[in-house]
């Protein structure tokens, strides 16, 4: 049996906002495995996000706008977790 690695930060928040973490081995399993699979969307909705309000901006009203800042918000805030889970794995395999 291989040693648990540093807890992995999940792309999900828990109660309150609060973040979720995953304490595994090298082999993984069904909850990395659907991190794996949350991760991608998430970073995927972000691109399809941002090439959608490079369209819109120039000529949106204001209401839309206010959403689309809200979404972009929200895809920011799902990228920057991932970016910090991949980047705490990266250093735990140094």
């Amino acid at each position: 049996m291989t040693a648990p690695r540093e807890p992995r930060l999940l792309p999900w928040s828990g109660p309150d906002d609060k973040p979720c973490y995953l304490i595994t081995d090298d082999s993984g399993g069904p909850v990395s495995r659907l991190a794996d699979t949350t991760e991608s969307t998430q970073l995927g909705m972000g691109t399809e996000l941002l090439a959608h309000a490079r369209h819109l901006l120039p000529r949106a009203p204001h209401g839309e706008l206010r959403y689309l800042a809200e979404r972009l918000a929200e895809a920011l805030a799902d990228a920057l977790r991932v970016a910090e889970s991949r980047g705490r794995r990266l250093r735990g395999r140094n």
